[in-house]
């Protein structure tokens, strides 16, 4: 269990580490989509898969790559087992013939509009965690990221390590002067 706001322990630098805090709150949205969808036996990836099939049918599972952010051999693997599940077909595409297309089957259209009312309320109870105001920039945001890609030429330089600064140094065999205001005062 994710602990709580009040809890200091890993404070500090994993506060503002945008990997750790990311992390934490994909367990988080993992946690509630599992208690919101739980029963209905389509896992967060599955529903993924479904609703881009469903806006693209005839994808090629390379598209469905890109679209769903799956990688390509977890992706051939789940589509493989939703075929055997009955909520997809694959095929050759007409298009190309090196590359399968994807369709939902009647079962898997029955099962993402089985499934689309609970996976509604998993998101809300996610964006109530947010203040109103911050909910649609929080979206942007996601989706600006969720949608870049990181090649070396966008990466932002790496930082120049910093050296720090020379101490200075005293000669030891002169005394330290003194200011003017102790000169007057003596």
């Amino acid at each position: 269990m994710a602990k709580g706001k009040g809890d200091k322990l890993g404070a500090g630098l994993l506060e503002r580490s945008p990997s750790h805090l990311l992390h934490r709150v994909l367990q988080l949205a993992l946690d509630i989509y599992a208690e919101e969808c739980g029963d209905a036996g389509v896992t967060q990836r599955q529903f993924a898969v479904l609703a881009a099939v469903a806006e693209n049918e005839g994808v090629t599972q390379t598209a469905l790559v890109r679209a769903t952010g799956i990688d390509r051999s977890t992706l051939a693997d789940m589509v493989a087992r939703m075929i055997t599940k009955g909520h997809l077909e694959r095929q050759r595409s007409s298009e190309d013939a090196r590359a399968n297309s994807v369709r939902l089957t009647e079962a898997g259209r029955e099962a993402l509009e089985a499934i689309r009312p609970m996976v509604a309320m998993a998101d809300a109870r996610i964006l109530a965690l947010l203040k109103p105001s911050k909910r649609d920039g929080f979206l942007d945001l996601l989706s600006d990221m969720a949608g870049a890609e990181l090649h070396p030429a966008d990466a932002e330089p790496k930082a120049k390590k910093v050296k720090a600064p020379k101490a200075e140094k005293v000669k030891k065999d002169k005394k330290p002067k003194k200011d003017k205001a102790a000169k007057k005062a003596a």
